[in-house]
């Protein structure tokens, strides 16, 4: 027991959360807190100095660089912002609330009907549904109608200069340096997400360079224009290049049987859509599951809460933004614009989701009690929810995998 308490508090300790501490600091990849160290506007200027000669070394030449910097500076609600992402903050219930409310399938529904021709003539290049596009659409800018104010070169470079995934958004600010080096927009223009996502469907620069398309043959790849042709386009373009399967679901809500085994739940668990159906799992309805191929069964919120089916084509929105209240919002969504129904099921309203230092605390727990979450940063992935799916049989729970308050309470 004492050796299991030196480990927790050895743990702890290397995360932040000294003993009676009340203002633990969170960690990320590497090791590094998660905020600015003396963030400023002296110091972002130091970093700006530095990457001067970086950015020239890429090929970006002063004019361009005096040009894109002109009035910038560090941007401190963009790290505010970074911190507090909603689909990966907020609970999977109250997301939905907002990413697929009555009015957002109405306008959505409105969307489609208003862009038919184009969206028919997306449809039949890339092969993927009309809906799933304008679902991303509808997610990512409300159709269009707020595609984002923020200087996206300050945004990146903001980014950039935070350590949280530094390298990842400088090569991102060169990208968008190389666009207006190349007179594909103006800086002016070049606005949108506190995050660098700029257009009608939110693409980053380097995606943009991937996998944006001439869609209106005008000779440019225009996303950033009122008209949300091109946009809509590469958005099927990304979709198809990630593997995007025609005709297939991205998943749909199941109902499960009482004897269900829990251990089966989870993304790693692939099997034959005949094999869940033989185990007893249905449509909410009672109907028979649709779709062949595999997939496997998601828990959201765990037990408590809704349960879906999901196929190949989830994890090619994944590629959009790898949240699973993300990608659940968009398949959804796309399914209401189509005329679906609503989801069916309860969620468990009365609990709410773990802040990051929890999550930090939870994963130090589980390592501590010998059930290895794959590292401690604070993200729920695969091997989290393994650990607490391996904790809950341990101690007799339903073993959902669902890394709650009550299995954080626990632990404590």
């Amino acid at each position: 027991m004492k050796q299991t308490a030196t480990l927790l508090a050895a743990v702890l300790a290397c995360v932040g959360f000294a003993a009676g501490a009340q203002d633990p600091m969170p960690v990320v990849d590497g090791g590094r807190a998660d905020v600015i160290e003396g963030g400023s506007a002296e110091g972002f200027e130091a970093w700006l100095a530095a990457f001067r000669p970086r950015a020239m070394a890429a090929g970006i030449t002063p004019a361009t660089l005096d040009a894109a910097f002109a009035g910038i500076g560090f941007d401190t609600s963009v790290v505010e912002k970074d911190r507090r992402q909603s689909e990966f903050t907020k609970p999977i219930w109250l997301y939905l609330d907002t990413a697929v409310s009555s009015d957002r399938v109405v306008n959505g529904k409105a969307a489609l009907a208003d862009n038919a021709a184009l969206l028919d003539r997306i449809e039949a290049a890339y092969g993927v549904e009309k809906e799933v596009v304008v679902a991303i659409w509808g997610l990512e800018t409300a159709y269009g109608t707020f595609r984002g104010k923020t200087p996206t070169v300050g945004s990146l470079a903001t980014l950039a200069y935070d350590t949280r995934r530094s390298a990842f958004f400088e090569a991102e600010l060169i990208q968008a340096l190389k666009i207006l080096q190349n007179g594909d927009t103006a800086p002016a223009a070049m606005v949108g997400s506190w995050a660098g996502a700029m257009g009608h469907t939110q693409f980053m620069p380097s995606s943009w360079a991937s996998y944006a398309v001439d869609f209106n043959g005008d000779g440019r790849r225009d996303i950033w224009a009122d008209d949300p042709t091109d946009a809509l386009a590469s958005t099927a373009n990304y979709l198809k290049h990630w593997g995007w399967t025609t005709g297939q679901p991205w998943g749909y809500e199941i109902l499960l049987p009482p004897n269900f085994d829990y251990t089966q739940s989870g993304d790693r668990v692939l099997k034959p859509v005949t094999e869940w159906q033989a185990m007893g799992i249905r449509r909410p309805n009672g109907s028979d599951l649709l779709s062949e191929g595999t997939a496997s069964v998601l828990l959201p919120a765990g037990a408590e809460g809704a349960a879906f089916l999901i196929f190949p084509n989830f994890r090619v929105i994944e590629r959009y933004n790898p949240a699973d209240a993300y990608v659940i919002a968009v398949g959804h969504l796309s399914d209401r614009i189509r005329g679906g129904d609503p989801i069916i099921a309860d969620w468990p309203r009365e609990d709410r989701a773990l802040t990051l230092d929890e999550r930090v605390e939870l994963q130090a727990r589980l390592a501590a009690a010998g059930f290895d979450p794959g590292g401690v940063d604070g993200k729920i992935g695969p091997n989290t929810v393994a650990a607490v799916r391996a904790y809950q049989i341990a101690q007799g729970l339903t073993p959902d995998g669902y890394a709650s308050l009550a299995i954080l309470t626990k632990l404590r």
